[in-house]
């Protein structure tokens, strides 16, 4: 195995204990769960240990890893404090980890405006950008949860969910009575949602708005929001999908939505902002929270304006 992905496994092993699990994991490293467990299981092939048991309850580390993992954390905090001495010699870059669906459907589209207005900052999203990507944490980390309780981060936006399918099956559904619009259409799932207390999912909007629909959590899941976009644009289905992700898309008519936004519902977790406490008072840092805030306000005034149009 080479170095690099030596590291990144390591990283995600580490990372996956402490939280308890692949999920927790992949929101810090901004990947899937999936490619977390992957990781896990290249470095469990590569020494031929069991570092982590799988099973319904979740995940745990085995006693292997239990005796390795003082080792490893404090390995990483070594990492940690050596990218923040290197982080003085390179004031210009800024390192951001986020939700792929958050870095591609909104965070990606408005960064011209941040280059516009800051050229010489380089930017790197998710490892991908003008510079490498870097071990330790991220300069900005923007996660969808609760905000924490110690008050370390910038709120962004909560989301507001509802129907959301392409301007075709909008069409095929502007005439029927609000009980029947679905009938016949596949019912795509969301994954990204599932853990908010909100209760984003299709059996509970059927239930909130007393539309009967049998068997409402058949149907294909998707971890990325992307994806399912894609099913819906091929007319595959629809799907229940925070507004605030799809703002261009919906104002410019390339998706709709087959109920008014009372059948909708606020979103109980939001996208977060946190910044490493040492960085917030960064230059670099300083502009981009700026950017950043003034960006989530557009988006929060816009999305006022779209329920209210759509409701």
């Amino acid at each position: 195995m080479g170095q690099p992905s030596h590291l990144k496994s390591l990283q995600a092993l580490e990372l996956a204990a402490r939280t308890g699990s692949f999920a927790a994991a992949a929101e810090l490293l901004a990947i899937t769960p999936a490619a977390v467990g992957q990781r896990v299981k290249a470095l469990e092939d590569y020494l031929g240990v069991e570092l982590i048991v799988r099973g319904r309850a979740g995940i745990r580390p085995t006693e292997a890893l239990l005796r390795a993992l003082p080792e490893l954390a404090a390995a990483f905090a070594g990492i940690e404090a050596a990218s923040d001495l290197l982080d003085m010699q390179r004031p210009q870059e800024l390192h951001i980890a986020a939700p792929p669906d958050f870095a591609d459907l909104w965070l990606a589209p408005r960064l011209a405006s941040f280059r516009a207005s800051h050229p010489q900052i380089r930017l790197c999203i998710n490892g991908l950008g003008d510079v490498p990507m870097r071990l330790g944490h991220a300069d900005c980390e923007i996660l969808f949860g609760a905000a924490p309780a110690d008050g370390q981060c910038d709120l962004l936006f909560h989301d507001f969910v509802l129907p959301v399918a392409s301007p075709v099956n909008v069409e095929r559904t502007r005439t029927l009575p609000p009980a029947e619009r679905l009938e016949g259409f596949p019912l795509l799932h969301l994954d990204f949602y599932k853990d908010d207390p909100a209760r984003l999912s299709w059996p509970c909007w059927f239930e909130r708005n007393g539309i009967e629909r049998t068997a409402p959590e058949r149907g294909m899941h998707f971890q990325r929001i992307s994806g399912a976009l894609d099913a819906v644009l091929a007319h595959a289905g629809i799907v229940l999908c925070g507004a605030a992700l799809l703002g261009k898309a919906l104002e410019d008519g390339r998706l709709g939505t087959p109920y008014p936004a009372a059948t909708g519902c606020r979103s109980d977790h939001a996208f977060i902002a946190r910044f490493r406490p040492r960085h917030t008072t960064a230059p670099t840092a300083e502009r981009f929270r700026a950017w950043l805030g003034e960006q989530a306000e557009s988006t929060r005034r816009w999305l006022v304006a779209f329920v209210g149009e759509v409701g």
